[in-house]
């Protein structure tokens, strides 16, 4: 359902998420736990397209949202 494939995202010379790869099948509970300052919530801005990552790739439903705007990310749900 989500996958993220070898996810960089910096700001300058800080890299903050580095080569991060992970998926979240359907119904899976998934959590994200580290200390401050790990990239949590970076993380979540760039899965929510409120960040753009410097390498990887994000896919929601098996459709490619690494470049999509956030705005644009709400219409990739399916319903069901």
């Amino acid at each position: 359902m989500l996958k993220l494939e070898n996810l960089t995202i910096r700001f300058g010379g800080l890299t903050a998420v580095d080569n991060v790869t992970t998926h979240v099948e359907q119904g899976e509970i998934f959590g994200l736990v580290g200390p401050n300052g790990a990239g949590k919530t970076t993380t979540l801005h760039t899965v929510t397209g409120l960040i753009q990552p410097r390498a990887g790739k994000i896919e929601f439903e098996g459709k490619d949202i690494t470049k999509m705007p956030a705005h644009k990310i709400p219409e990739t749900h399916r319903i069901s």
